[in-house]
């Protein structure tokens, strides 16, 4: 069922980029009218922010516990500016970037910065805000390297465009965002067969998608690996933290298939204490994946949501539902969601919501949402109108 809130107005897939395999795959699903039983109604678009001159995409969002929101971004230059064909999602210049709200409506316009990356572009700033106050940034570079650089690196790295990729890191704000400390690296799990361009040590772990932090306050990262049968095949797998994302150590499988690449992913936990990872996908038809573990992340089971669209982010709502957002890569271009139940048990009849159709191409989506008050929820997203200038935009919806 898909309920239409048709709008008025890439690492894997490492951000995009190692989109290897994927089918193509179109869907004939075409949207619905809206129906009185839809579980939210949307209440306007808008832009949260746009320059010509830059390529703004993957933002994330939170809310500080002084009620102030937060967009990280990542920004490039806008390469058409040079005379290039195009941009892409690997840039020398691309870094970490941050707009304020104080009511989810009104952003600041100049970006502040979060962190640029000392050997490379950064990628896909992932926000966590803490019970304690502090915020996460999770985040992947790639270094570009000479000729005679990539001739000496030490083998098996991951190379697009002429750039190899350095694994992920993270920084970490104790003071709302204001400043940022780091990077911190994570552990580099086995399964991962890259090296890193820097002395050829083995990669640290990486991935585009939400962490979480559960009751306990473990946090729970879904990272993804190439694997050792192929450096082009990736899989995901579960690391935690429990000193507040200082140190991480490698717990489990989360989902890993002959056929099936598992990229990015977000993490969850229910009330019932199940964790959760909803995975994107390649070679499953564009096809969203659930992995869930009722042992507390020390084993998954993942299996077809029955849809499509990626990447995927959760959020808890004040009812305990979930509101599962995603972009949605396929004509009509756009942004959709679901409504599950408050342990995900429901997303194979749960509405689907559209969002947005306009979309100018595919370099769309990658949402991600906050709850703004008991009634609205803000979804952020990248977005382009005629193949125009990237911007960040929102969305508001209104519960029932």
């Amino acid at each position: 069922m898909t309920l239409n809130l048709k709008s008025a107005g890439s690492f894997f897939l490492l951000s995009g980029v190692m989109a290897l395999g994927l089918t193509s795959f179109v869907a004939n699903n075409a949207p619905k009218p809206v129906t009185d039983d839809a579980p939210a109604r949307k209440v306007k678009d808008f832009v949260i922010y746009q320059d010509e001159r830059f390529y703004s995409t993957f933002p994330s969002i939170v809310k500080k516990p002084n009620g102030e929101y937060l967009v990280a971004f990542r920004r490039a230059p806008e390469r058409r500016g040079f005379g290039e064909k195009g941009s892409n999602h690997v840039d020398p210049n691309s870094y970490l970037v941050a707009v304020r709200s104080k009511d989810g409506e009104t952003w600041t316009k100049e970006p502040e910065l979060i962190y640029a990356h000392a050997f490379g572009g950064s990628q896909d700033p992932c926000l966590l805000q803490l019970k304690n106050g502090d915020i996460l940034c999770a985040s992947y570079g790639w270094a570009f390297l000479r000729p005679d650089g990539m001739a000496n690196l030490k083998k098996p790295y991951f190379e697009t465009s002429g750039a190899v990729f350095l694994g992920g890191y993270l920084v970490r704000s104790t003071d709302g965002g204001k400043n940022w400390q780091g990077p911190i690296y994570p552990t580099h799990i086995a399964p991962e067969i890259n090296l890193s361009p820097l002395g050829g040590v083995p990669l640290p772990a990486y991935n585009r998608g939400a962490l979480y932090e559960g009751k306990s306050g473990r946090i729970y990262w879904i990272v993804a690996s190439s694997d050792s049968n192929s450096p082009k095949k990736t899989s995901n797998h579960l690391i935690v933290s429990d000193d507040k994302g200082l140190t991480w150590k490698y717990a489990s499988v989360v989902a890993i298939d002959d056929k099936v690449l598992f990229n990015e992913a977000s993490a969850y936990e229910t009330p019932k204490g199940d964790i959760i990872g909803f995975l994107r996908t390649a070679n499953l038809d564009d096809q969203a994946c659930i992995a869930r573990s009722t042992d507390g992340g020390k084993s998954f089971k993942w299996e077809s949501m029955g849809f499509q669209g990626h990447p995927m982010q959760a959020t808890r709502l004040a009812d305990n539902r979930v509101l599962l957002v995603y972009g949605y890569r396929h004509k009509p271009y756009g942004i959709r969601a679901r409504i599950l139940n408050a342990e995900c048990t429901d997303y194979k009849t749960a509405p689907e919501i559209v969002l947005r159709e306009d979309g100018g191409s595919t370099d769309i989506g990658y949402p991600w949402s906050v709850q703004l008050d008991k009634k609205r929820v803000l979804v952020v997203y990248y977005f382009n109108l005629d193949n125009g200038t990237r911007q960040i935009a929102g969305s508001i919806l209104e519960l029932k």
